[in-house]
């Protein structure tokens, strides 16, 4: 581990190279070589060992009264976008630094990630767990860990506090809070570090199940919606592949970020999905869905050694992120196709297709194979969407005429 840099200037060399291989315009990589620049300048006018730099001294750079003598368009801070705009270019400079082994990862210095480190390895190794979920636990326990402190101090009442705690922040995630909470005290119990009694403290997170109809759109919307992507852009053809995915097949948008060119067999005509638990399963690829990717491959897809199906379209051309940049594209089709009122959430499509071939006279089990469900309950939310049907069951009210 360096203690300081002393080829900084071949470094901040090395990192303008790099962001022109990422292809990157000469405008983007002036300005993220420039931050990199006012980074060391700060850090050298500060005295601080670059070893020593973690999230706080980030924070100080982001906010701190610019005077260091470096060239810069803008010496000070810009309203809300100026400190966030820093952080991240300290941030990247960083990443670019670890990459190359010259820093160790900021992300690593911290006391309380030092400690969730332990906790994501084990969600990943012996849980199975997808990267996304180890990202999402571990920031939910980075939130609890203040209320929490020390696994030898845990108690029922501090447990119970912390939850309580998160759940009034977040009352949307309470079942998920609990979920992650639980895990991480069983994570702890499998290291030693806190009694196993101490999972009965966790109190059940209600959840009203098939308490509402399943929100869907009829056979004419969503056709609406695969004409209202253009073929014209490389987002418009990436976006219209992704929306024929998720009309077709009902795919989440979880499967959709985890594609890869591999999982399609041209051949054969299927697709493969990695589905939760890593489950792998094949599904025929529809003709317009598959001529949708075909379109993508040939002529909006970046050339780029990257195996992941869907890119962003703007350098570096890096795969999504998170489901929630699925939720984006559906956003945007929505937005073009003119429709308003209904959630941009990918599983609109999934909850649609399942509606459509329930009414098509398609069995609940079919249905649940469609859709890659492990569980016959978790399919039967969908029987409450065939309104024929239960007006045939439905009994009369007593003492009333019956409709």
């Amino acid at each position: 581990m360096a203690d300081d840099i002393d080829n900084l200037a071949n470094l901040l060399a090395d990192y303008d190279l790099f962001l022109k291989q990422q292809q990157y315009c000469a405008t983007i990589v002036n300005s993220y070589r420039s931050e990199a620049a006012h980074f060391a300048a700060w850090i050298r006018l500060t005295r601080q060992r670059w070893a020593e730099i973690g999230t706080e001294q980030i924070e100080c750079y982001a906010r701190h009264d610019c005077r260091c003598p470096v060239r810069r368009k803008h010496g000070r801070l810009v309203g809300h976008y100026g400190p966030l705009r820093r952080a991240r270019g300290a941030r990247r400079f960083l990443s670019f630094l670890h990459d190359r082994d010259v820093l160790p990862d900021i992300h690593r210095l911290d006391r309380e990630d030092k400690r969730l480190h332990p906790y994501g390895a084990w969600l990943k190794h012996y849980c199975g767990s997808a990267d996304a979920t180890i990202r999402r636990s571990c920031g939910e326990i980075r939130l609890c860990l203040p209320l929490l402190g020390e696994p030898s101090d845990f108690d029922a009442a501090i447990i119970r506090k912390a939850i309580s705690h998160r759940i009034t922040q977040a009352p949307g995630s309470a079942a998920l809070i609990v979920t992650i909470v639980r895990s991480y005290l069983r994570f702890l119990i499998s290291r030693g570090e806190c009694s196993a009694a101490l999972l009965h403290a966790i109190p059940p997170a209600r959840q009203h199940r098939s308490g509402a109809l399943p929100r869907y759109l009829d056979a004419s919307t969503i056709e609406k919606i695969i004409a209202s992507c253009g073929a014209e852009t490389p987002v418009q053809i990436r976006d219209r592949a992704i929306i024929l995915l998720l009309a077709r097949l009902g795919l989440r948008a979880g499967d959709i970020c985890q594609l890869r060119l591999s999982d399609i067999d041209w051949n054969r005509g299927y697709i493969q999905v990695s589905g939760k638990g890593k489950r792998l399963d094949r599904l025929p690829l529809p003709q317009d869905a598959g001529d949708a990717l075909l379109a993508y491959l040939e002529r909006a897809r970046p050339t780029v050694g990257e195996d992941r199906l869907f890119l962003r379209t703007q350098a570096p051309f890096t795969p999504f992120k998170s489901s929630a940049e699925i939720c984006g594209v559906v956003s945007r089709v929505f937005d073009r196709a003119g429709i308003t009122g209904l959630p941009t959430r990918s599983h609109l499509f999934r909850h649609s297709l399942a509606t459509r071939m329930l009414r098509s006279g398609a069995g609940l089990e079919s249905i649940g194979t469609i859709l890659r469900h492990r569980s016959p309950t978790t399919t039967a939310i969908y029987a409450k969407v065939d309104t024929t049907m239960l007006m045939e069951v439905a009994q009369p009210w007593p003492g009333e005429v019956s409709c």
